[in-house]
């Protein structure tokens, strides 16, 4: 049977969506990276002021220790209904008590920002264009930290770790892959889930997966769940492109990442990554 005018018309028309679909892929491939370059600008430059508001925080700390202690010094010498009167006016006993407790309070808070500033440099890295012999967990834990706030309202998660040697990759799309599993995890649970990341290797391969007790997806959902543009999420809460760049970024690793899922049960994705990349 020859080809006719109309089956040549609906071939270009099948091979010009494929190709509207790569120029959105590389579109949204581009805007991830941009993005990743500002987070890491962002986090450089925040850095630096956070910085040394730290080391003047410690600085702080010193110094009230020694204003009060040289304020108790200096009552000594004022008679001791006069001092009692002038340490109850200013609340000296409630100053004393407080002061190192709101330093010691600011100090954690400032810890916290540079931990996120850190993770957030860890996840965001363009200059890691190249396989790089890395720590998973150390991205997972980096990953996981800039989505806990979010986590936490949806579910308990729970950390399974085997103790892993080094893995080559590129790490910050590693993270990238682990943020959409993390993220699609948590809005498959309506409340009060469970998110469960756990480890492993042998002698070929070293993996990661992410499971929860969601609501789970049907045989027809699962075969299409790596088709760009396609979402299970109510309109305007994803773009359908998160599944299929993970597995772009896994493929280019010459991994694969499975997925088994149930309905009403959960979801469990598994990305395996070779501990030895072929020529």
């Amino acid at each position: 049977m020859k080809p006719t005018a109309e089956t040549d018309a609906g071939q270009l028309v099948e091979l010009q969506a494929e190709l509207q679909v790569l120029k959105e892929q590389l579109l949204q491939s581009e805007k991830l990276a941009s993005l990743g370059q500002l987070a890491a600008g962002v986090a450089h430059e925040i850095n630096n002021p956070i910085g040394y508001v730290s080391s003047n925080m410690k600085m702080l700390a010193e110094y009230s220790s020694s204003l009060i202690n040289l304020v108790k010094l200096l009552s000594l010498q004022v008679e001791e209904g006069a001092r009692t009167t002038l340490l109850t006016n200013f609340d000296f006993d409630y100053v004393c008590a407080d002061l190192p407790k709101l330093v010691q309070e600011s100090e954690q808070g400032l810890n916290r920002v540079v931990e996120i500033i850190r993770d957030l440099k860890d996840f965001s890295h363009i200059e890691d264009a190249d396989f790089i012999e890395a720590d998973l967990h150390q991205g997972i834990q980096s990953t996981f930290n800039l989505v806990a706030n979010e986590l936490k309202y949806k579910a308990e998660v729970i950390k399974e770790f085997t103790e892993l040697p080094t893995l080559l990759c590129i790490p910050s799309q590693l993270n990238q892959v682990l943020l959409n599993l993390l993220l699609n995890a948590a809005q498959a649970i309506e409340q009060n889930g469970i998110i469960r990341i756990t480890t492993g290797f042998n002698d070929n391969w070293l993996w990661f997966s992410v499971s929860d007790n969601g609501k789970g997806m049907s045989s027809a959902e699962l075969a299409r769940i790596f088709e760009p543009f396609y979402t299970t999420k109510p309109k305007g809460q994803g773009t359908g492109l998160g599944l299929s760049l993970s597995r772009s970024i896994i493929e280019k690793h010459r991994g694969v990442i499975d997925v088994d899922s149930t309905p009403g049960s959960g979801s469990c994705f598994t990305v395996k990554i070779p501990r030895q990349l072929p020529d």
